[in-house]
């Protein structure tokens, strides 16, 4: 008995000897990013702006996967089963949380299928108002908006789309009421705000509608972060009149739960210095996001508020998909 625990001890010790090993290599072979959306798109275009830089430091090809349908659960799905080993990972945005929240059969748990690795990059969104309102800024539209009771008409490019939910939060913090009209798509939306369709619309700072905005067609009330962004200068955080509202998009790397920490560690390590670079930095800004990285635990901190956040805004307001 003693013999036979000795050899089991022995195993046991040795397991683990090469597992470490193995962790302290990583990554010995390519590692595949899976994009929850086709080509071509926001979170491809970045994930391919980092991935040159990550396969330096890594010593490993990286291989973009684009995997798009149900609103990004295939990818989510696809992901969370891989072998928590590292060399799987997706590259989802806040819609990763909103997907499961509106869907029970989505197929997989946002904060319990996986591990955070690090945000990547983040864009606040920005309020915008047709030019004949008769408000210059946020407190004097709040008013304006206050003295409607049947309410003001916005806008968002689908039901159940982030600028659904994070204008339904607006409202409900602001105390005003309004009337959601959903469009086709982001272009759609800040036409309809520029003819007059609507009053109002809570986006992301395109270069179309900033140009819109130059142009005097909308009017720039403020922008979703809790301080001024570099994105939108001399523009006031929402935050300053109605505290503690933000809305700001993230995209992130995750990695399937079970990652050891060690691994999680070397890949967040990673990223945090591939975006210290300028010149991926520069990148970043023209197609319209900030870098922004984070440790894992700080990744998981906004993954848990945020999820919290908006289940509380899909009950309350009885969202449904289309």
């Amino acid at each position: 008995m003693k013999l036979m625990s000795t050899m089991c001890l022995s195993a046991l010790l040795g397991c683990a000897t090469l597992t470490a090993q193995a962790q302290s290599r990583f990554p010995e072979r390519p590692i595949v990013i899976v994009v929850p959306y086709p080509a071509g798109g926001t979170s491809d275009a970045q994930v391919r702006m980092i991935q040159v830089p990550l396969e330096k430091l890594l010593g490993q090809p990286i291989i973009v996967e684009n995997k798009p349908g149900a609103s990004g659960a295939l990818a989510a799905v696809a992901v969370a089963k891989a072998k928590p080993d590292g060399y799987t990972l997706l590259y989802p945005n806040n819609g990763f949380l909103i997907a499961p929240l509106l869907n029970k059969s989505a197929g997989y748990d946002p904060l319990k299928g996986f591990a955070p690795v690090s945000v990547v990059t983040n864009l606040p969104m920005v309020l915008v108002i047709n030019k004949n309102e008769p408000a210059n800024d946020l407190p004097e539209f709040i008013k304006y908006a206050r003295s409607h009771p049947q309410g003001i008409m916005y806008a968002s490019a689908g039901t159940a789309s982030y600028g659904h939910l994070a204008t339904t939060l607006f409202s409900q913090m602001a105390g005003i009421k309004a009337e959601h009209i959903p469009y086709k798509g982001e272009a759609n939306t800040t036409l309809a705000v520029r003819n007059g369709e609507v009053s109002m619309l809570l986006t992301s700072p395109s270069s179309v509608m900033l140009g819109q905005v130059k142009q005097g067609n909308l009017k720039l009330l403020g922008v979703a972060s809790a301080k001024p962004s570099s994105v939108v200068l001399g523009v006031k955080p929402i935050a300053e009149t109605i505290p503690g509202f933000t809305a700001e998009l993230w995209f992130g790397l995750l990695a399937p739960a079970g990652t050891p920490a060690a691994v999680i560690d070397k890949l967040n390590a990673a990223v945090r210095k591939v975006l210290q670079d300028e010149g991926i930095q520069s990148k970043l800004v023209a197609s319209g996001a900030l870098a922004q990285s984070s440790t894992p635990a700080e990744f998981a901190n906004i993954l848990n508020a945020e999820y919290g956040q908006w289940a509380d805004v899909i009950s309350k307001n009885n969202i449904k998909s289309d």
